[in-house]
C-alpha cells in the first residue's frame, strides 16, 4: 500500500503546517460511525508512534495507524477539495468507509 498527494494537496499541507508553527506532517486514521460503517479522518500529526505506517510523498509524511488498515481500501491520492482534503480510493475498490 502507498499513500500519495496531488501536487495541491502538498502544497496546502505544507502551507497549513506552517502557519500551524508545529506538525510532523498528517494523520490519517479510520473511524467507526454510526450506521454507515466507516470514515476516513484525516488529522495534523504532532508527534508518531513507534508502530505507526509513514508514507512521504512530495515532501510530506502521512502517518497511518497500523490498525486503521486491515480490511481498509487502499487509498491513492489525498486531493484538495472545498472542505479540506479528500482521499481518493482506487477505482477498483467496491467497499469505501463513509
Amino acid at each position: 500500500m502507498a499513500i500519495s498527494l496531488t501536487p495541491a494537496a502538498a502544497e496546502r499541507v505544507k502551507t497549513f503546517i506552517a502557519s500551524r508553527g508545529k506538525g510532523l506532517g498528517l494523520r490519517l486514521g479510520v473511524r467507526k460511525t454510526g450506521c454507515s460503517g466507516f470514515a476516513y479522518v484525516v488529522n495534523y500529526a504532532d508527534d508518531s508512534a513507534a508502530t505507526d505506517l509513514v508514507f512521504e510523498d512530495q515532501g510530506v509524511k502521512v502517518f497511518v495507524d497500523p490498525d486503521s488498515l486491515p480490511g481498509h481500501p487502499a487509498i491513492d491520492i489525498l486531493t484538495v477539495s472545498p472542505n479540506g482534503l479528500a482521499p481518493t480510493y482506487r477505482p477498483s475498490c467496491r467497499h469505501r468507509p463513509g
